[in-house]
């Protein structure tokens, strides 16, 4: 059987591909399942230093299989509720393959082309970062279907999106370009090769410091809407763990002595 996420890890990045490239890469359960364990394996490896998330054939991700769409409206839906519980973690299953990304150590990089409709766009969502091609689609797409985004976007829209902007997207499901998406904020950087432009920041960010790497990532998502004492006491402790640390006089001797440093995974 086809891998539906692959997996290839050189130099600390981690390349990582949703596969199921005859259906846009939409997401069945079998989709989601591989993309939780391949981001909850990725969070275990300490020689992972970034991660770029991206997808095969001709699009990032379509959203739901319309097979799915099509089971919503079936009563037997209404007994499959254990596919949404929650365990001791926050976000239940239908929303662990966006979030996921978000509670990873490493930083992510999404590249999106083609589609990223519904769920693809809110996996993209939780990437730190995200690179799109100008004629990329990317829409929160769920009103269409009579539903509301349910797949993390309540964690995640909030932090790259004006309170109005988001409203707008989710109550009209409205298409956005890679180029009007950037406009709002969506996603960081247009690229003509996201996935290109991907890899290159993601070896940019691998050849820094990955305990610094991994601290400024914790730090912003731990402060970024904490009250001033939450995320002043988080800032010291973790730079306090950091200074002197063998990484941190590995940064600066190399600097002084004008090389490349020589980072411990």
């Amino acid at each position: 059987m086809t891998e539906l996420v692959t997996v290839e890890i050189d130099g600390g990045v981690a390349d990582v591909r949703l596969n199921r490239p005859e259906k846009y890469n939409a997401l069945s359960t079998e989709m989601f399942k591989a993309i939780i364990d391949a981001g909850e394996r990725l969070a275990g490896m300490q020689e992972v230093r970034a991660v770029v998330l991206s997808g095969n054939g001709k699009g990032f991700c379509a959203g739901l299989d319309m097979e799915s769409m099509k089971g919503l409206a079936s009563p037997q839906r209404q007994t499959e509720g254990a596919l949404l519980r929650s365990d001791d973690r926050p976000e239940n299953f239908a929303q662990r393959p966006g979030y996921v990304w978000k509670t990873l150590p490493a930083p992510t990089i999404a590249a999106i082309h083609g589609v990223a409709y519904g769920g693809g766009c809110q996996i993209a969502l939780g990437a730190d970062i995200r690179f799109a091609a100008p004629d990329a689609k990317l829409s929160v797409m769920e009103i269409k279907w009579g539903l509301i985004p349910d797949m993390s976007i309540s964690q995640t829209l909030r932090e790259v999106l004006p309170l109005d902007v988001a409203k707008e997207l989710t109550f009209t499901g409205r298409v956005l370009s890679g180029e009007e998406a950037k406009a709002l904020g969506l996603v960081t950087h247009v690229a003509d090769d996201p996935r290109a432009a991907a890899m290159a920041l993601a070896r940019e960010i691998a050849a820094k410091s990955p305990h610094a790497v991994r601290a400024g990532k914790k730090l912003l998502e731990g402060s970024w809407r904490a009250d001033a004492g939450t995320g002043l006491r988080l800032e010291a402790s973790l730079q306090a763990k950091l200074i002197g640390s063998p990484n941190q006089v590995e940064a600066i001797k190399a600097n002084f002595e004008r090389r490349e440093p020589k980072f411990e995974d």
